[in-house]
């Protein structure tokens, strides 16, 4: 004979069901909640991380920085001592060059010319004096040109006054040559023309 549950089996399954339900979403929101919880502390750590590396990273650029200002110092200090040892150097070097200047105007000077007035200006140089002709002038500028430590002779004025029309007086220009103009021994000999064309002092 058959047998019939008369119990409300039904509602209780129902009861078991809504119970593994919300069992299993209780389950589920923990289980979320703990991964929220371990994302939130990984990238919590890993953005720390990062920081902690930013902050090193500043520091060494900090110390890269003052490094290079450093380096930029001494070169800064490199290039005076360079400027002030060519400075020493040309001073050194421009000496003799006086000495060179009035030897070679005495040894440029024709018989029968003198010079009255000698300015200065860098290397260029203002002559004024006087001469017996005007042949002693142009003389005196092929001698300028053909000179060691003289060139580029410029007559500005040649005349002669009316007080005394024995003599011409002449303003010539010309530029004193130095010694990084010559040879690096600063001792080229004379040139032929000028060895040749004056008379030895």
């Amino acid at each position: 004979m058959p047998r019939i549950n008369l119990l409300p089996w039904r509602e209780q399954q129902r009861k078991e069901r809504r119970i593994h339900f919300y069992g299993a979403l209780v389950g589920a929101c923990a289980v979320a909640c703990l991964a929220a919880v371990v994302t939130y502390l990984m990238f919590t750590s890993m953005i720390d991380g990062q920081e902690a590396r930013n902050a090193r990273l500043r520091l060494e650029i900090k110390f890269l920085d003052r490094q290079i200002e450093e380096i930029n110092d001494l070169q800064q200090q490199k290039q005076n001592f360079i400027s002030r040892m060519q400075i020493i150097e040309m001073l050194q070097r421009s000496r003799p060059e006086v000495v060179h200047l009035f030897d070679e105007l005495v040894k440029v000077m024709p018989d029968g010319t003198y010079l009255t007035s000698v300015k200065q200006t860098g290397t260029k140089l203002k002559l004024e004096g006087v001469a017996q002709s005007s042949t002693r002038v142009s003389t005196l500028m092929r001698n300028i040109a053909a000179s060691q430590w003289l060139r580029n002779p410029e007559l500005e004025v040649v005349e002669t006054k009316k007080d005394n029309p024995a003599v011409n007086h002449f303003v010539l220009d010309c530029e004193q040559v130095t010694t990084t103009d010559t040879d690096p021994e600063g001792a080229a000999g004379p040139k032929p023309a000028l060895a040749a064309g004056r008379k030895a002092p």
